[in-house]
């Protein structure tokens, strides 16, 4: 057996996964700790790697585990490893990010989580181990990479209103946006597809639905679109 000369961190990993309810409120889901330490505390999912899985496999396993969701795409967003980020041990964790149909996912926890529910992001408790700064970091990277690329539809329902369309772009990048100027916009890329259905139970003028045509996005892609809102 082979000895090491120096000591080995513990790797861990943590999900930030973001959902949009259909107020158009951003929220994060968080998982109430129940075990030591910071035990009752709330905190970004996520937990140690097992030696035999990979790093998005040790994150989906969590995510599953400790809050029911399953069957999406995580995306690496970074690595963490400040000394004194976890007390039991010096602990290196890499964090994922994730966008999900809120109204899709039926959430609940299990293992080691107290509890498993939404929080809006306005509205974030004190959080444990460094899992506040690691959130404020995954905020920054959607508002940042949702300008460059159509992520923000993995937010919505499959068919959706150029009003909710709008409202996800304002609710994530936190600001207003001109109407007549979005619309130009992304009506100009071509990438929606009218569905020929209308919005119902509504109070307003029913609104067309449309939905995001990715296949022609990626093909778009490849001969160099620039996606930009």
């Amino acid at each position: 057996m082979y000895n090491y000369e120096y000591p080995r961190p513990a790797l861990t990993v943590d999900c930030i996964v973001f959902g949009l309810n259909a107020q158009q409120e951003l929220k994060v889901m968080l998982i109430q700790r129940d075990i030591p330490p910071f035990q009752g505390q709330w905190a970004i999912p996520g937990g140690f790697v097992r030696i035999d899985e990979t790093l998005e496999e040790a994150a989906l396993r969590e995510l599953q585990e400790e809050t029911g969701i399953h069957h999406i795409f995580l995306e690496q967003l970074y690595t963490f490893g400040g000394l004194k980020r976890d007390p039991r041990d010096r602990t290196v964790t890499v964090a994922y990010f994730a966008l999900i149909n809120l109204v899709e996912q039926k959430i609940q926890a299990s293992t080691d989580a107290r509890a498993a529910e939404w929080f809006a992001i306005s509205n974030i408790p004190q959080l444990a181990f460094d899992h506040n700064q690691i959130l404020q970091v995954a905020i920054a990277r959607l508002r940042s990479k949702i300008r460059y690329e159509p992520i923000g539809f993995e937010l919505l329902p499959q068919n959706f209103s150029l009003s909710q369309l709008q409202r996800l772009y304002e609710t994530v990048l936190d600001r207003p946006l001109d109407k007549r100027n979005f619309r130009k916009k992304i009506l100009g890329m071509d990438l929606l597809i009218d569905t020929g259905k209308v919005e119902h139970n509504v109070a307003h003028r029913a609104a067309k639905l449309y939905k995001f045509d990715e296949n022609k996005y990626l093909q778009l892609k490849q001969k160099g679109f620039n996606f930009e809102i």
